[in-house]
């Protein structure tokens, strides 16, 4: 049976990161459509990317942590066990990375903050209805334009954002790569770990597709609580009163 992995930032930094490779992952794959309604739902994501990349700490806290593996995964190059070709692509990727990063001169989503045109297209998709034609003509016309210059004008305004994605996704699979799994059993839906000085920057939890339930996670650095509710779709949440089998990987950098 397939699971369904839920993911539980525990720091502002993973919860940033996580929302920014669900944003680009869904501009690109509505970038990568036909129609007009999918490549405003393309630039709906761009403009959200943009707010969440307004920290102004963001780049350089991408590379500190880039930085810090590089050094961390250097130092393994003298242990005979490692896989010594893999080790090299992941620095390469980590190096190329930072490479990007540094060469971004301006702030990021600049370049469409200083587009008068996309700014008063997103001021106007705030408002529920507010990019209807008759608001926004010269929007209309753009999205009556040939598939191959709107997906062209999209990569276009994307584009300056694409190292943050990059770095994103290398630190994200340094950090669900580093996770140990365990399986446990959620009694009655309720499971709580004591962490006894464990560290951790996210949980990652595992259900079986079948099981009518998704789990509520809080966590501090004493221990991990978690409840699995009912999905029911007509009420309002409630415990599973079964026991849930379930993954849990503790993932740090």
């Amino acid at each position: 049976m397939p699971l369904i992995v839920y993911e539980y930032p525990l720091n502002e930094r993973i919860r940033t990161w996580l929302r920014l490779e669900d944003l680009f992952g869904k501009a690109l794959f509505f970038i990568r459509a036909h129609d007009h309604r999918s490549h405003h739902g393309a630039l709906l994501a761009i403009f959200e990317l943009i707010d969440v990349m307004s920290r102004a700490e963001l780049k350089s806290e991408l590379l500190q942590e880039l930085e810090r593996q590089r050094v961390s995964l250097d130092a393994l190059r003298s242990h005979a066990a490692v896989d010594h070709e893999r080790l090299g692509e992941i620095l390469a990727r980590v190096a190329a990375s930072s490479s990007e990063l540094l060469a971004m001169a301006r702030k990021l989503g600049q370049e469409i903050r200083e587009n008068e045109w996309l700014m008063g297209i997103k001021s106007r998709a705030g408002i529920p209805g507010g990019v209807c034609s008759f608001d926004l003509p010269g929007y209309h016309y753009w999205l009556n334009a040939a598939p191959e210059q709107r997906r062209q004008d999209l990569l276009e305004w994307l584009a300056p954002s694409l190292p943050i994605r990059t770095a994103v996704e290398v630190v994200l699979t340094l950090l669900r790569e580093g996770g140990n799994v365990s399986h446990q059993m959620a009694t009655a839906g309720i499971f709580q770990l004591m962490l006894g000085g464990r560290n951790a920057h996210m949980l990652r939890v595992g259900v079986e597709a079948g099981l009518p339930c998704a789990p509520e996670a809080s966590a501090n650095k004493y221990a991990v609580n978690l409840r699995f509710t009912l999905v029911d779709k007509n009420q309002k949440p409630r415990t599973c009163e079964q026991d849930v089998p379930f993954e849990l990987t503790f993932c740090s950098l």
